[in-house]
């Protein structure tokens, strides 16, 4: 696609629709979708500074609300994995369907449990996923099972002082059996607040999701 392109869109799943935003900046080298973490939505600063810088680097992004607003309001909500996992795959089948974005090859950016959910989607569509990049997050709660069976390169970005979550990030990478790196972010904490630590996540991400999706990869098809 020569021109870019910024959409607001509505997906069916289960009793109501997903809303997100799909932006692709011209000729598009692949889309990336966004989980976001517990408490958080699709109008997270730190995720839509993310995706910006992606689009500079040529790569689309699709941000969306995984949850209603219902269901954000109960707190077990944000934290039930396989429910994150089955409205991600829901909206990856709604990118391969897309008449916009169904020949890019998808990247999975998740934050907080959201990475859980992007690891379990990678692991259920090796074939399908060409990248993940997790931020802050916490992979390990998708399981031994999900991590063993990621086939896409995966980056863990962690700020270096968040300590407790270094420890499951280092965990998790340890379970991981695919091209893979654990980037730590000196002096960021868990919301990369301090001065200059998202933009240098930024940059990892953009430099991994750069590497790994290729205009050329075939088409895929799908079963704060």
């Amino acid at each position: 696609m020569n021109a870019s392109l910024s959409q607001l869109i509505q997906i069916s799943a289960d009793t109501g629709f997903l809303e997100g935003m799909l932006e692709l900046p011209p000729n598009a080298q692949g889309v990336v979708l966004f989980a976001h973490g517990s408490g958080s939505s699709r109008l997270s600063p730190r995720n839509n500074f993310v995706a910006e810088k992606l689009r500079e680097g040529g790569v689309g992004t699709l941000l969306v609300d995984l949850l209603m607003m219902d269901e954000e309001a109960v707190y077990e909500t944000r934290f039930d994995i396989p429910l994150l996992t089955r409205r991600l795959a829901t909206v990856a089948q709604w990118i391969s369907e897309s008449r916009a974005a169904s020949d890019l090859p998808l990247g999975l950016f998740g934050a907080s449990t959201g990475a859980a959910a992007a690891i379990r989607l990678a692991a259920s569509e090796r074939d399908n996923i060409a990248a993940v990049v997790s931020r802050g997050g916490r992979p390990d709660l998708a399981g031994s099972a999900a991590l063993q069976s990621v086939r896409a390169p995966t980056l863990l970005i962690v700020g270096a002082e968040d300590h407790a979550v270094v420890g499951l990030n280092r965990a998790a990478y340890q379970e991981l059996r695919c091209e893979k790196e654990l980037e730590l972010i000196p002096g960021a904490t868990h919301l990369f607040e301090e001065p200059g630590t998202l933009s240098r996540a930024a940059h990892f991400a953009r430099r991994w999701f750069e590497r790994h999706l290729h205009a050329d990869v075939g088409a895929f098809v799908f079963a704060r």
